[in-house]
């Protein structure tokens, strides 16, 4: 059984499955997987899988309701959604920034036709935590930003606990941010989009 992943024209389409034969896809039900861009219909699914993987750790979300629903109108293909039999597993939510650093104003404006995009959070439903979907999920987000014309970085901020996964993810240290939530301290991370010629050959842009 193959599963097609559809959404932006910029997400090309790729099979998560080896194809199998009717015999056995009789005798093993696969779980269908899919790769999309987030819609304004996504966004309780969203905020649930937020408010659980944030609030129980730090007390704050990154993102309120209203926040997730402002930025999947205005820039959806600046997300994008893991979902598994229809239920959405992880995500990312992204914007466009227009300025060298994030600032505190980042956290709530999307800058349309700029070369940077913010990711504002990464987040994956707790039943499928400890599977890697995290990376992969951000290794296919990176992926697809780079086939988008004209973005050239994306930027993030995360806690020190969180810096040896971005920086094996391919992200660079740029020094402690100035945004502060509720008198927690953040590490803002760049990953560099521009220059990845031979990436862009290979990764089906």
């Amino acid at each position: 059984m193959t599963q097609q992943v559809v959404g932006s024209p910029f997400l090309k389409p790729f099979f998560l499955k080896t194809p199998v034969s009717p015999l056995r896809q009789r005798r093993h039900t696969l779980p269908a997987s899919e790769f999309r861009n987030l819609t304004p219909q996504d966004a309780i699914s969203v905020f649930e899988i937020e408010r659980e993987a944030f609030v129980s750790v730090s007390g704050e979300c990154p993102l309120t309701l209203n926040e997730v629903l402002n930025f999947l109108g205005q820039c959806p293909e600046l997300s994008l959604g893991w979902f598994e039999e229809g239920q959405l597993v992880a995500f990312i939510i992204g914007s466009g920034w227009g300025k060298e650093r994030l600032s505190q104003e980042a956290m709530t404006q999307h800058i349309p036709d700029t070369p940077t995009v913010h990711i504002h959070v990464l987040s994956v439903h707790r039943h499928c935590r400890q599977q890697g979907k995290g990376s992969i999920l951000l290794w296919r987000y990176l992926q697809y930003l780079r086939c988008m014309p004209g973005l050239r970085r994306a930027l993030l901020i995360c806690e020190d606990f969180l810096v040896p996964f971005y920086l094996k993810a391919g992200f660079k240290e740029k020094g402690p941010s100035a945004i502060s939530i509720s008198n927690m301290h953040f590490q803002e991370m760049e990953y560099m989009l521009a220059g990845q010629a031979y990436a862009r050959r290979n990764s089906g842009c």
